[in-house]
C-alpha cells in the first residue's frame, strides 16, 4: 500500500486533532510536527504518538523530501506564504478555512499551486457532516424539485475569548464562512448578490473591533434561489446549527444532533438534552471523513472534494457582506474589485 507521509504545521487544537484523525489510516505516516512555541510538551505529546521530528520552524519541515503533503493549521495569517513555499516545494497541501483574508493575496496562493500541479484541498468540513451531505443529495438528486429558499441558521454556544475576535477577521470570514460555502454546497449553485445587517447584542468588545456579534445575511443565487442565513455569537441552549431546503416539489431539512434521542414527558413538560456542545464534538465524524477524503484523493487519484477555488468563493462572499454591512445595502459578486480599488484609494 502506499503511504503518504504528512507533516503537520501548527499543533493547536485543530492540528493536534487532524494529527490524530490521520494516524488512524493505514495510508498515512505523520513525518514531522513543526509550530513556532513548540517545545517539551509538544515533544512529549509526539513522542505518545510516535512521530520523532517537532521543530519550531516550519521551513525545516517543508524542506524535508520525506515529507508529502502538508496540513496548514497555523494562525490564519501564515496561510498564503505557507501555500506558496509547499507548493513550491512539490508537497499536497490541507489548509484550515480560510485561505486569508485578503481575496487578492488567496488568488495568488491558487495560482502558485495551480502552476506547482500539487493539490489543495479547503478544511470546509461541514460539507463531511452526515446531515448537510444528506441535504445536498437530495438537492442533487431531485427529490425536492428546483431549490427555491435555503435557510442556514448557525449559532455558537459561547463568544470567543476577545484576543481572538480582534483577530478573527470580522464574523463573515470567521464564523458565517463556513455558511456561506454550505450555502453553494447544498445549492450547486453560486451566489450572484449579498445583504448583510449586524449588530452588537451580546458583548460590547466585538464593536471595540470594528464587528458583530449577531448577524443575517440574504443570498441570490444564480439559478434564482433565495436564501437566508443567522449567526449569534451566543446561543444559551448550545451549539445551534440547522440546515433547510425548499424547493418546488418539497422540502429538506436536518436538525441538531443531540447526545442523545432520550425525551422525557412528564406533568411539567417535555424535555431532552442540550445540543452536542460545539463543533468538535458536532463534527468530529466530519473532521475524520474530511482527511480520508483527502488522503483517498492523493492515493488513488480521485478529484478533491473542497477545492481551492471553494475556498476563495466563499471569501468573495464573506467579503461582499462586509462591504454591504458598512455600505449598508446589497453587494453583488462582481462588485467587488471595484469596491477594493475604491477601498485602497481612500485609504
Amino acid at each position: 500500500m502506499k503511504k503518504i507521509r504528512v507533516g503537520i504545521i501548527g499543533a493547536g487544537r485543530i492540528g493536534k486533532i487532524h494529527t490524530d484523525n490521520l494516524l488512524k489510516l493505514p495510508q498515512v505516516e505523520v513525518v514531522a510536527v513543526s509550530d513556532l512555541f513548540a517545545g517539551e510538551e509538544l515533544t512529549a505529546w509526539a513522542a505518545e504518538r510516535g512521530i520523532d521530528q517537532v521543530v519550531q520552524d516550519s521551513q525545516v519541515l517543508i524542506a524535508n523530501p520525506d515529507i508529502d503533503a502538508v496540513f496548514i493549521c497555523s494562525s490564519t495569517d501564515t496561510h498564503v506564504p505557507l501555500i506558496k513555499q509547499a507548493a513550491k516545494a512539490g508537497k499536497h497541501i490541507f489548509c484550515e478555512k480560510p485561505v486569508s483574508m485578503d481575496i487578492t493575496q488567496t488568488e495568488e496562493a491558487l495560482e502558485v499551486v495551480r502552476q506547482s500541479g500539487v493539490q489543495l484541498q479547503i478544511g470546509f468540513n461541514r460539507r463531511f457532516d452526515h446531515n448537510f451531505k444528506r441535504v445536498r443529495d437530495h438537492v442533487q438528486n431531485g427529490t425536492i424539485g428546483d431549490p427555491h429558499i435555503v435557510k442556514i441558521t448557525s449559532r455558537d454556544p459561547n463568544p470567543p475569548h476577545p484576543d481572538y475576535i480582534k483577530v478573527s477577521g470580522g464574523i463573515f470570514m470567521d464564523m458565517m464562512i463556513h455558511d456561506f460555502d454550505m450555502a453553494r454546497f447544498v445549492t450547486g449553485s453560486e451566489v450572484e448578490e449579498v445583504y448583510a445587517q449586524g449588530n452588537v447584542l451580546i458583548n460590547p468588545v466585538f464593536a471595540e473591533h470594528g464587528d458583530v456579534d449577531t448577524a443575517i445575511v440574504t443570498l441570490r443565487f444564480a439559478n434564482g434561489a433565495l436564501g437566508v442565513i443567522d449567526n449569534s455569537r451566543q446561543a444559551v441552549y448550545g451549539y445551534d446549527q440547522r440546515v433547510e431546503v425548499f424547493g418546488s416539489k418539497g422540502s429538506v431539512a436536518v436538525t441538531n444532533d443531540h447526545p442523545n434521542t432520550a425525551e422525557i414527558s412528564t406533568a411539567e413538560g417535555i424535555m431532552r438534552d442540550k445540543p452536542l456542545h460545539f463543533f468538535l464534538e458536532r463534527y468530529n465524524e466530519a473532521y475524520i471523513l474530511e482527511t480520508q477524503m483527502f488522503i483517498d484523493s492523493l492515493v488513488n487519484g480521485h478529484p478533491l472534494p473542497v477545492e481551492g477555488f471553494d475556498g476563495l468563493q466563499a471569501e468573495r462572499i464573506a467579503l461582499a457582506a462586509k462591504f454591504s454591512r458598512e455600505l449598508q445595502r446589497p453587494v453583488k459578486i462582481s462588485e467587488i474589485s471595484e469596491l477594493l480599488s475604491q477601498q485602497s484609494v481612500a485609504q
